[in-house]
């Protein structure tokens, strides 16, 4: 797994816009991956979403967000799990994402807006 050797203790010395916008780099890669022929491709981007949420979490002593990332990291737990993938709540997903931090949010326009997010 791409970032199976990064330990909480490294993740946290990251700021939270960068940890933020390196999970929305993952979702904008799944974001290409969405058709029926890139399945497995998909799968394996959720699951490094949901290994660097984790570390998010885990690294992170603000209750108020770290509520909101596990309510995030269930829509990626139920995009992951689904048999097929669904554009319309996978860019929804993103969309939250990105609005967890004002850095972060300064990024929609560029990367939610255009036809291929719709």
């Amino acid at each position: 797994m791409q970032h199976g050797s990064l330990t909480v203790e490294r993740w946290s010395v990251i700021p939270l816009e960068q940890q933020i916008l390196m999970i929305a780099n993952e979702m904008n890669r799944a974001s290409k991956l969405l058709g029926p022929a890139d399945q497995r491709r998909c799968a394996t981007s959720y699951e490094r979403i949901l290994r660097l949420v984790d570390l998010t979490i885990e690294s992170r002593k603000r209750r108020g967000l770290r509520r909101e990332l596990l309510r995030w990291r269930d829509l990626i737990a139920a995009l992951y799990q689904s048999p097929e993938r669904d554009r319309t709540s996978h860019f929804a997903a993103f969309r939250c994402l990105l609005q967890l931090h004002p850095m972060a949010a300064r990024q929609i326009p560029f990367l939610l807006a255009g036809p291929s997010v719709s």
